[in-house]
């Protein structure tokens, strides 16, 4: 542990010679409580509530159709989400989704800094779960750190064994969880009780179940500290008003004994609140010292606050010795100014900003998309044939999507050369002059249609066709252009 920094030099000294490289240290976290630590209980029982469970949610949608609420259907090509239907067609509501997440991250990061990764992450959340379980089985710090410091014994390995094991059902049901989102979870559970599930689905669980253990149980915070890019981003996106965990120098230096400190105080030399008694380290779940200054490894978890607070009710301080703090009220303390917390700036309001109008323009795309889908393709050999009566026919090869739970029924019209017809193959109910289509729930059709130009008609070498789609009924319409080769 380094020597404590003074006042005006609360960060190590970069200067100092560091090895390139550095053997792990083994983290022996000690568990804490206080409002943080209470949040953060909420948010991993939420998390993991929502993400074993939400594949089991069911969801009505008619009949023939799934009815688990959030589904990935690759066999039919389809995503459920509760009420919405995504197609392969619409993979761009995909994109949508994950430029907002970017944005809201980076939101996130403008206003409270790595609070993603203190709270949301899932590697922060599984390996919560996993040092629970860990400090239930082998005890607190002080009991793991003695055990760890002896021999062998046969208790000892028996409770570590049942650690990786229950370490190793969490994983497994993690894996688990995961593929229920790719088929019926009910029926698949029970495929894979009776092992009549996929190969797929087994290899995809122990997959799974092995980068779990591995990333939650036995790597822990070196994927924080060496594997995830987040930090590197972050730091080159945040300011110096996102709030992050700070240690307040100003307070806390120079650290000495509670006694030490009321001794200074009587003889009016200066004191710090900061008692040096490592609780802070000692909670950190990366097992960095928040009292050197922002660190790559600090995840913004705030367990460190919680642990200072308890210290400071206990010594008859004030709370806050380590809190979420920016750095301009460092040096405004230090001056002697008023604290300042700008939530709203222009950082802010430019992510606000594009929230809002690729969130708009994604409801506004939600709401008014069709449910007909219509792709047209000409026929190229040959580009067009003159008949015998000297009228000419182009072929077009008509493929109809309906995106609908019941069967529906559309009229093909076209409009481009004069006095143009239009005839589908096999189709033989009409509207008119016009084919009407006949389709299926959740089904497409393809046909050929022949568009036929009267002979005598003055007609371009290239010019403009528009296949009209309407449904029958409701009046939807969709229209796709094309041309009609004449020579």
């Amino acid at each position: 542990m380094r020597d404590a920094p003074n006042q005006s030099a609360p960060f190590s000294d970069p200067t100092e010679d560091e090895p390139l490289y550095e053997s792990r240290r083994q983290i022996y976290q000690q568990s804490v409580s206080g409002r943080l630590r209470t949040i953060k209980w909420a948010v991993l029982f939420v998390c993991l509530g929502i993400y074993y469970f939400l594949p089991f949610l069911r969801w009505y949608r008619g009949p023939n159709l799934p009815d688990q609420a959030v589904l990935v259907d690759i066999a039919h090509n389809r995503f459920y989400f509760f009420f919405i239907e995504i197609w392969p067609q619409e993979i761009y509501f995909f994109t949508g989704l994950l430029v907002l997440a970017a944005l809201i991250l980076f939101l996130m990061n403008a206003v409270a800094g790595r609070v993603w990764c203190g709270y949301l992450c899932p590697q922060t959340v599984w390996t919560d779960l996993f040092m629970t379980v860990e400090r239930w089985i082998e005890g607190e710090r002080r009991e793991r750190i003695i055990a760890d410091s002896k021999p062998m014994t046969a208790a000892l390995f028996a409770r570590k064994t049942l650690k990786h094991f229950v370490w190793l059902m969490i994983a497994w049901w993690t894996g688990g969880a995961w593929v229920l989102y790719f088929a019926d979870a009910p029926t698949l559970v029970r495929d894979l009780a009776t092992l009549q599930a996929p190969m797929v689905a087994y290899v995809w669980i122990g997959i799974l179940t092995f980068t779990t253990y591995a990333l939650a149980g036995l790597m822990r915070e070196q994927v924080c500290l060496y594997m995830c890019p987040w930090p590197r981003i972050q730091a080159a996106l945040t300011d110096e008003y996102a709030l992050n965990v700070t240690y307040r120098y100003d307070r806390g230096e120079p650290r000495m004994s509670v006694k030490a400190a009321a001794k200074a105080r009587e003889s009016a030399e200066p004191a710090g609140d900061c008692v040096d008694c490592k609780q802070c380290v000692v909670v950190c779940p990366t097992g960095v010292d928040i009292r050197d200054g922002s660190q790559l490894g600090c995840i913004q978890c705030g367990l460190c606050i919680d642990a200072c607070n308890s210290v400071m009710s206990k010594v008859n301080r004030p709370l806050g010795l380590i809190a979420y703090d920016n750095e301009v009220n460092i040096h405004r303390r230090a001056a002697g100014e008023e604290e300042t917390y700008p939530v709203i700036r222009p950082r802010t309001l430019v992510y606000v900003g594009l929230i809002a109008v690729i969130g708009a323009v994604m409801l506004y795309g939600l709401l008014t998309r069709t449910f007909t889908d219509l792709s047209v393709l000409h026929d190229r050999n040959p580009l067009f044939v003159t008949l015998s009566d000297g009228s000419i026919r182009n072929s077009y090869t008509v493929r109809v999507l309906n995106k609908r739970a019941q069967n529906r029924l559309f009229v093909l019209a076209v409009d481009g050369p004069p006095l143009a017809t239009a005839t589908a193959v096999g189709v033989a109910l009409t509207s008119g002059d016009w084919p009407v289509i006949d389709i299926g729930p959740d089904a497409s059709r393809e046909v050929i249609v022949h568009v036929t130009a009267p002979h005598g008609a003055q007609l371009p070498a290239s010019g403009p066709v528009t296949f009209r789609l309407t449904e029958l009924g409701t009046g939807e319409r969709v229209n796709v252009r094309d041309h009609f080769i004449a020579r």
